[in-house]
């Protein structure tokens, strides 16, 4: 790294810090330190540049959560590339289409996920001319292992920060590649995330951050390197275990954590002495987005680990970014915050404001700006003349500047041409005792376009009929929004961050 360039890089601390652990896996206890984190991103980047990887190419990681998943990023990130994370997850027929979707030259995979590589289209591959596997073979494939063992290391050619090209979640019909310019700035300067990091979640070189989740998202792929840009170390669960993640904080003394509401869920279902007999107290913030969280499962996890909940809302678009400290919340309780960035505005079906307090489109001012990969009509659909930019929720705001939101815009049910959006019944619903987990949608219905429909996943051992959980609902809220049908279901399809694949339900 050339001397001009500023130190939010591996490589600063790779000389700095050289045997600090960079990330820490769970609960293998598996440790790249700086220095070999380092070390491995030169070596591929070099090979990289020597394959005729340009700044501005792709490559698609489809990897689980194991270190070699920061060798590929950092390599990537100080070429220039875009990193298009995949999740692995999908079937075949979805993450090769991903695959060919994102432009990918570069396509990296886990030997453990071989059988998914072997069922995809040839087609699909075909743009990927460098495949590389990671802890063993896949035909075709070369193994990283062995290229970065013959590597040399040295300078790399024209060193330039890289860039995410994450993909949509999909929930509602094919995912899209979300493309935001590439950053001109030299390696290590200060960019967006880590001055958010820094300045609004107090991470530093002595943060310790755990993340429980996929690192194929983008919070986490995201927040973790973002903890090593700034000389942390990133504990990464191998998998979600509630108890393991509170054994991990206690293990190595973890001050950042960041949970999906999913997460909070089956934490606080914990018995009260196994939730009680780890040692939390070098928890300074734990911080929660990706997925609506209920008002009484966040007023339990405050009472639970006190005053230390904090909470954003943005998405992988990067066009908003709200936050809400605990404080603020129990004076504001069911709000996301107040935008960070650019004024919120909420607007009717005919593109006007709204008055305060009244639901619409939720539209954010932004000088962050972005694409959907190849295609026009949805990126135009997302923008105003105003340079507005939408994510796709609806909300309100208050008086005094604290969104709520709703729901996404793609879930309202349009039953006898009143909009129900199904959060308010699906939150209402998650308090009774025997549901684990509900989602609440639209089904066709004869007479009224669309009728409430709860899908309802019971707690292990638990029992309820149809007609005491639609009771249970309209004691709480107005009949229209509730459930006039009950389907009960083994399990939601989720993914890990919380968000239900709606289009998996509905038939």
């Amino acid at each position: 790294m050339a001397e001009h360039e500023a130190g939010q890089h591996v490589a600063a601390f790779a000389r700095a810090t050289p045997d600090k652990p960079a990330v820490v896996m769970v609960p293998s206890g598996e440790v790249r330190t700086f220095a070999e984190l380092d070390d491995a991103s030169v070596r591929l980047a070099r090979l990289l540049r020597d394959r005729g990887l340009g700044t501005g190419d792709h490559l698609a990681l489809l990897v689980e959560n194991e270190p070699a998943f920061y060798d590929v990023v950092w390599a990537a990130m100080r070429t220039g590339l875009f990193v298009t994370p995949i999740n692995w997850h999908l079937v075949a027929a979805e993450a090769g289409y991903i695959v060919r979707d994102c432009d990918a030259t570069v396509l990296v995979a886990s030997a453990a996920l071989a059988d998914v590589v072997a069922a995809m289209d040839p087609a699909d591959l075909a743009g990927a001319t460098i495949r590389l596997s990671v802890g063993g073979d896949i035909p075709g494939f070369e193994r990283l292992e062995d290229l970065l063992a013959d590597a040399e290391l040295g300078e790399v050619p024209d060193e330039h920060d890289g860039g995410w090209m994450f993909y949509s979640s999909g929930t509602t019909g094919q995912p899209k590649g979300i493309l935001p310019p590439l950053s001109p700035r030299l390696l290590g300067a200060p960019s967006f995330l880590t001055q958010m990091l820094g300045g609004l979640f107090g991470f530093s070189a002595d943060t310790v951050y755990l993340s429980p989740a996929p690192i194929y998202h983008a919070a986490p792929a995201g927040w973790t390197t973002g903890t090593q840009r700034l000389g942390g170390t990133a504990v990464v669960m191998e998998r979600f275990d509630a108890l393991e993640l509170l054994a991990a904080i206690e293990r190595h003394r973890v001050t950042h954590v960041q949970l999906v509401p999913t997460h909070m869920i089956r934490l606080l279902d914990l018995p009260e002495a196994d939730r009680n007999r780890f040692d939390l107290s070098s928890l300074q913030r734990v911080i929660h987005a990706a997925a609506p969280c209920p008002v009484d499962v966040k007023r339990r996890f405050i009472d639970w680990v006190g005053p230390i909940v904090h909470e954003f809302y943005s998405g992988s678009e990067g066009a908003g970014f709200c936050y809400i400290g605990p404080e603020e919340w129990l004076a504001h309780p069911g709000s996301v915050g107040r935008s960070m960035t650019g004024a919120i505005h909420v607007l009717g079906p005919d593109g006007d404001e709204l008055p305060v307090g009244e639901e619409g489109e939720v539209w954010f001012e932004t000088n962050r700006p972005f694409e959907y990969h190849k295609d026009p009509d949805k990126t135009r659909s997302v923008w105003d003349d105003r340079g507005w930019a939408w994510l796709g929720d609806v909300g309100r705001v208050d008086e005094d500047g604290y969104l709520y939101l709703t729901d996404r815009a793609s879930h309202m049910i349009i039953s006898g041409g009143v909009n129900i959006y199904p959060r308010e019944a699906e939150d209402t619903l998650i308090g009774h005792p025997a549901v684990a987990d509900v989602a609440v949608l639209g089904t066709p219905d004869p007479e009224m376009g669309e009728q409430v429909t709860a899908f309802v996943q019971l707690a292990p051992g638990a029992a309820a009929t149809p007609d005491e959980l639609i009771a249970w609902c309209r004691d709480r809220l107005s009949h229209f929004k509730c459930p006039r049908e009950v389907r009960f279901v083994d399990d939601l399809p989720r993914l890990p961050t919380g968000k239900l694949l709606k289009r998996l339900l509905v038939t």
